[in-house]
């Protein structure tokens, strides 16, 4: 059995930050986008946390299959996915209304996020939980991490 080789990138990249999109909105810092450094956000107190590889959540507001993008929004505003056709089981996210989660890679902060998706899944089900919590899960992991 052969294992797919990870560039130098993806070997020193770290695990996925749980963010909301005003803390990308308001990062700073901007790195490329292939570079591990990607942008750091302000958490409060003086203190930062460098991120690259995001975690989110939101609602489907649009989808544009032709042109590989989705619209999603949070509750801190709204964020693009790109990549979104080449997800592995992401073409039932793909609904508006639909309530998500996205893992992916930082493309921009400004003046919108965007994010190349690289997981997707659909929250829906369990919506009303998962909208409760995720604030409290992205300042939880977030102080742990910084």
């Amino acid at each position: 059995m052969s294992k797919v080789e990870k560039t130098d990138v993806e070997k020193t990249r770290p695990p996925p930050v749980k963010v909301l999109s005003g803390q990308l909105r308001a990062a700073g810092n901007w790195g490329t986008a292939d570079s591990a450094a990607g942008c750091v956000i302000r958490l409060g107190r003086g203190r930062s946390l460098p991120v690259s590889l995001v975690w989110m959540q939101g609602t489907v507001l649009e989808v544009q299959q032709d042109r590989d993008t989705v619209l999603l929004m949070d509750e801190t505003g709204t964020f693009i996915v790109q990549g979104v056709n080449n997800i592995p089981k992401g073409k039932p996210c793909l609904s508006q209304g639909k309530y998500v989660m996205v893992m992916g890679i930082i493309q921009a902060i400004s003046p919108e996020p965007v994010i190349r998706a690289v997981k997707m899944a659909d929250l829906s089900e369990l919506a009303a939980l998962h909208r409760r919590m995720w604030k409290l899960e992205v300042d939880d992991l977030q102080q742990v991490l910084a």
